[in-house]
């Protein structure tokens, strides 16, 4: 029977709780048992949803107080220098490293302002970079390695979290970053250091967190390596070849996830890996189906990604189950799973607490939650057939519809002005000489103009007349002006 599951479930809360949670921590309105609370009952309520909803296969280790990327950092010990220092970073409430360490249990033996620290520097410390997600809006942070870099299992989290689930009677599937995307989102600190050279280091305590994981019950585990949506190296080919070859024997049933592209010239060298399945986005690479269905061997298991996970509008139902078909007739439907394309982390979590939008609007979105139940209907039609869900499709097909003929995304006098486009406006009318002229008269810029993208910094300034303007202390005419003069 084809199966349902989810790859990574947002975890900021719908009301965003996790959020509200750590800044109180941040500002020490709240203690390090505190956030563990609030981050353990957010990972109950969505363990508990995404069942509820109907998902055979429920990540856990998804969750994070940061990013999945620092958390990794975490695991295997790569902590930069920097921050293993006599003076670590203490939490403005003034609480002792000791008791720090006593009460950051469940982040591991990373204690948590460390690791906090890492993310937003310290008082002795700069932060570590950042930087995007691949081509998302999400950002990780970036790992530091350098020349002797040494690695340990320094936190058991994957472990925990498999086991906190557990507890609660439900079986999930970890989720780790593999070991070739995380080198090669790495940054070397020393300018002579590849940081692939690091993998045999690295190796060893994959190796043991995996064999913790199958010990503790864990049947599968899903192996994140979204750079096989990249243009690869021979170097990253063979490593990827080398890792997996030494991580099977010990672990768990390994599901190798990529996604935000399809496998193009890496299909080959992913079929060749030593896994079980695989999973692939057909979202962005559905033209790939076809090659997937013969490159793949039939033996393992197959994982649809044909729920968009990176927005917010309902799925072309009718589209994706012609996709099952296909696969379902090239391979059967027992190593079948139907998935989000990938992580819903970029989603929102639950449509059904925006009682405000517009009800045209609304009628063509689906969050984190209601992707879910697309999820589990594919899965359900893939297994029992269209007749089963039929109602689900007709409600898909109306949105699809809906959106497909609306004035309010589809203007007639762009329409027009597309039309009239010919091939004269394609290409330049004047030389770059020319036109750098009149660039030049029109704006005046200097030698090395700069501009500033995204938000300039918040000052303590600015957040006392936010409070005062959400107090309603401050008119809004008020608080305009003196945003103004900030900005200035």
């Amino acid at each position: 029977m084809t199966q349902s599951a989810n790859l990574g479930f947002p975890r900021i809360g719908a009301k965003r709780e996790l959020k509200k949670a750590t800044e109180s921590y941040w500002k020490g309105s709240i203690d390090a048992p505190a956030l563990l609370a609030a981050g353990a009952e957010l990972r109950a309520r969505h363990w508990t949803l995404q069942r509820d909803a109907g998902i055979d296969i429920i990540p856990s280790n998804d969750f994070s107080f940061y990013d999945q990327t620092l958390d990794m950092t975490a695991t295997v010990g790569a902590i930069p220098p920097r921050f293993l220092t006599d003076e670590r970073p203490t939490h403005p409430n003034g609480t002792t490293r000791a008791a720090m360490e006593a009460a950051a249990g469940g982040v591991g033996h990373t204690e948590l302002d460390l690791y906090f620290a890492m993310a937003r520097g310290s008082r002795v410390a700069p932060a570590m970079e950042m930087t995007k997600w691949f081509d998302t809006n999400y950002h990780y942070i970036v790992p530091e390695f350098h020349k002797g870099q040494t690695f340990r299992l320094s936190s058991r989290k994957a472990i925990d979290e498999f086991k906190e689930a557990k507890a609660l009677g439900i079986h999930t599937r970890p989720v780790l970053i593999g070991p070739i995307t995380y080198l090669t989102l790495g940054k070397a600190k020393d300018g002579d250091l590849e940081p692939l050279s690091l993998l045999d280091a690295l190796l060893p305590v994959y190796a043991a967190l995996l064999a913790e994981l199958k010990a503790a019950g864990a049947d599968w585990v899903q192996m994140d390596e979204p750079i096989l949506a990249l243009d690869l190296s021979q170097s990253q080919r063979r490593a990827l070849r080398l890792a997996y070859k030494y991580l099977a024997p010990t672990a768990p049933k390994i599901m190798l996830a990529s996604y935000f592209g399809d496998y193009g010239d890496n299909l080959a060298v992913a079929a060749d890996l030593a896994v079980d399945g695989h999973h692939a986005d057909l979202v962005r690479g559905w033209k790939e189906t076809d090659k997937l269905l013969k490159a793949l061997p039939t033996d393992r298991v197959l994982s649809l990604g044909l729920v968009d996970g990176r927005n917010v509008w309902k799925a072309n139902l009718w589209g994706a189950l012609e996709l099952i078909e296909r696969a379902s007739k090239a391979r059967g439907t027992e190593n079948l799973q139907i998935a989000p394309s990938c992580s819903l982390i970029h989603t929102p979590v639950d449509l059904d607490i925006e009682t405000k939008l517009d009800p045209e609007l609304r009628g063509w979105m689906a969050f984190a939650k209601q992707k879910l139940g697309e999820v589990t209907t594919l899965a359900t039609a893939a297994s029992k057939g269209r007749a089963a869900v039929e109602s689900a499709f007709k409600a898909s097909d109306l949105a699809v519809q809906s959106r497909e003929a609306s004035a309010r995304i589809h203007s007639p006098e762009v329409a027009r002005r597309l039309a009239d486009v010919s091939s004269k406006d394609l290409a330049r009318q004047s030389p770059f000489e020319a036109r750098r002229a009149k660039q030049r008269a029109a704006f005046s810029l200097p030698a090395f103009p700069t501009t500033t993208i995204g938000s300039f910094p918040q000052t303590e300034e600015v957040r006392k007349a936010r409070a005062a303007h959400k107090r309603g202390d401050l008119s809004d005419a008020d608080y305009a002006a003196f945003l103004r003069q900030e900005t200035e």
